[in-house]
C-alpha cells in the first residue's frame, strides 16, 4: 500500500552524525512514524561535507541577515555551502510528505534556534537554516521537531497532515506547486 514519505533529520533516525559523533535517536518517534509513513534521513551538516565529531556551527545575525558560522571560529561561514546542498536535495524534497526536524539545530532547528546577536547579545529567533529552505520553498509541507511531537494532539495533528498532502501530492498538486 502506498503511503506518505517523511523526511528526517538522521540524529533522529539514529545516526551517528552529530557535532559529537553521537546519534538522537527518538524510538518512540521513529516507532510512530514508521506506523504511517516511509522514513527518508539527511543530515545537512554532513551534507556539506562536514566530519563527524567536528566544531560546533551555531546561527549568527549579521548586518540583518541570519548567518551560520563556526562557534569557534566565527570567520568560518557555512551559509553559501548549506544554500547549495539545500538547491540539491529539491529533487529528493519533492517527494516527501512531511519532515520532522532536530530541534534547535542550527541547521535543522524549525523554531527557537538560539541565534547570536550583533551586539553579543543572544535571542531565541532563529530558525534553523536548511529547515527554513524546506519551509520557504515548500510552504503546505508538514513540518515539526521532535520536541513538537511529544504531544499527541500535535502528532495527530502532523499525521493527518502528512496523509492530506501525500494525497495532493499524489494527484500531481503539490509538485506542480513548488516548482
Amino acid at each position: 500500500m502506498a503511503r506518505p514519505r517523511i523526511g528526517i533529520s538522521a540524529c533522529l533516525a539514529g545516526e551517528p552524525v552529530r557535532y559529537d559523533g553521537t546519534d538522537r535517536r527518538q524510538p518512540v518517534l521513529l516507532d510512530w512514524l514508521r506506523g504511517f509513513a516511509e522514513l527518508s534521513s539527511a543530515c545537512p551538516e554532513v551534507g556539506i561535507g562536514l566530519g563527524v565529531p567536528r566544531p560546533t556551527i551555531g546561527l549568527v545575525r549579521v548586518d540583518g541577515r541570519t548567518r551560520v558560522r563556526g562557534v569557534a571560529d566565527p570567520s568560518r561561514d557555512l551559509t553559501a555551502a548549506l544554500d547549495d546542498f539545500a538547491r540539491a536535495q529539491l529533487p529528493w524534497l519533492h517527494t516527501l510528505d512531511g519532515y520532522v526536524f532536530k530541534a534547535r539545530s542550527p541547521s535543522c532547528g524549525v523554531r527557537a534556534v538560539p541565534r547570536r546577536l550583533e551586539d553579543g547579545g543572544e535571542d531565541r529567533e532563529g530558525q534553523g537554516h536548511f529547515a527554513a529552505f524546506v519551509q520557504a520553498r515548500f510552504p503546505g509541507l508538514p513540518l515539526a521537531d521532535e520536541e513538537q511531537l511529544r504531544d499527541e494532539a500535535q502528532r495527530a495533528a502532523f499525521e493527518a497532515a502528512a496523509w492530506a498532502y501525500w494525497r495532493h501530492r499524489a494527484r500531481g498538486g503539490a509538485d506542480a506547486d513548488n516548482r
